[in-house]
């Protein structure tokens, strides 16, 4: 059996990872996957892993524009597929093509199915963008042979939203890489805490209307006045409305810059180590798929402060203490409960250290090409 990927659309973020890391961990023989072939643009090809049974497959048209490398996969990409004998085309990035079957896609991107996170956005191109991803990807979902949900969340969101699903549905949630699983370490009281070795608390995440970066500066504002050590650290890259906004709060409880850090985009593989820097996690997203990033601080063993919305509670179970991630009180008095008690910090964190053992790359690339294998061979059966 031959496998095609079709990762034309994917250059960069959480797809280029995923692809990566799935490629990388695959063992497809076990499957009964003689040969998989990816057709991508040079660079995303040039971070792929050579495997043995991997083919890498270029055409200059996918180094191009949005444009041209829409219309290479509806023009070109079925003729290629089928002169290699496909048996199945795999589509993570959402979209599939009318011309050639089986095909499988991906649910890796749920804002366009939350409407009251497009609303965040007001007028503007990204609405635009949203409503229009929703309808391809309703409609790509709706006719494919077979689609991966991530979440038990976004199979119901989206099936809400896309109409029934006819294909087969599996949930498969991503891995996290081995370099971030650290175990939890001895938790210490507050007082031990001072202005050379402060209190730490991360939160990594692009700075967008979803995340609330804004709303967290507020409640470690809230809580510098009962503990001066505790400090903030944002990691991530910025929108500009929503950095606009992580300023202005900024402004108003930090002038001085002295307890809340932006220190922007960070390289992947330097999140490990900030990581076991710090002393707590916060994740305020109101809008996730499958949340990366509180997967990587569960493996982190950090506790977790957390977002009570989407399928945070899915993913981190009772390993964590939940908040409103609009409400700057209840962030505080959620992250107060973690710095009041180092016993709790510890059992948190150590479930959820052990809650994260379940999400591996190899696991996750393994039920991947079984499910691909399953619709290719119902696909030749029927």
């Amino acid at each position: 059996m031959i496998v095609g990927i079709d990762a034309s659309n994917i250059r960069s973020g959480g797809g280029l990872t995923h692809l990566k890391e799935l490629l990388a961990a695959a063992e497809p023989k076990r499957q009964g996957i003689e040969r998989v072939i990816v057709w991508a643009g040079r660079r995303t090809l040039e971070e792929i892993p050579d495997r043995s049974w991997l083919e890498k497959s270029h055409h200059p048209w996918l180094d191009r524009s949005l444009p041209y490398r829409v219309l290479w996969q509806r023009r070109q990409l079925p003729k290629f597929a089928r002169r290699a004998r496909c048996a199945v085309l795999f589509s993570p990035g959402g979209l599939t093509l009318k011309n050639f079957r089986p095909v499988v896609t991906m649910c890796q991107n749920l804002l366009p199915f939350e409407w009251r996170e497009i609303r965040r956005y007001g007028v503007s191109w990204m609405l635009f963008r949203l409503l229009l991803l929703r309808h391809l990807q309703s409609s790509s979902f709706r006719r494919a042979d077979g689609v991966i949900f991530l979440s038990y969340y976004a199979q119901k969101v989206v099936s809400a939203i896309a109409g029934p699903i006819n294909g087969n549905v599996a949930i498969i949630p991503h891995g996290v890489n081995e370099r971030f699983f650290c175990k939890p370490r001895p938790q210490q009281t507050i007082a031990g805490s001072h202005e050379k070795r402060p209190f730490r608390i991360i939160y990594v995440s692009i700075v967008d209307v979803y995340k609330h970066q804004w709303m967290v500066a507020e409640a470690v504002a809230r809580l510098r006045r009962k503990w001066p050590s505790v400090k903030l650290e944002l990691v991530g890259p910025a929108n500009p409305p929503a950095f606009k906004r992580l300023q202005a709060t900024k402004h108003r409880f930090d002038p001085g810059g002295v307890f809340i850090r932006y220190r922007g985009f960070v390289p992947h593989s330097e999140l490990p180590e900030l990581y076991r820097e710090a002393d707590l996690c916060v994740f305020a997203s109101s809008c996730e798929n499958l949340p990366n990033i509180l997967l990587e601080s569960m493996a982190a063993g950090l506790p977790i402060a957390c977002s009570n919305r989407g399928p945070m509670p899915e993913v981190l179970g009772d390993a964590g203490i939940y908040f409103d991630p609009e409400d700057p009180e209840d962030i505080a008095d959620a992250v107060c409960q973690l710095i009041e008690s180092p016993d709790l910090r510890t059992e948190k964190a150590s479930l959820a250290f052990e809650r994260a053992q379940k999400y591996s790359w190899r696991r996750c690339s393994d039920e991947t090409f079984s499910f691909l294998a399953k619709v290719a061979l119902a696909h030749e059966n029927s």
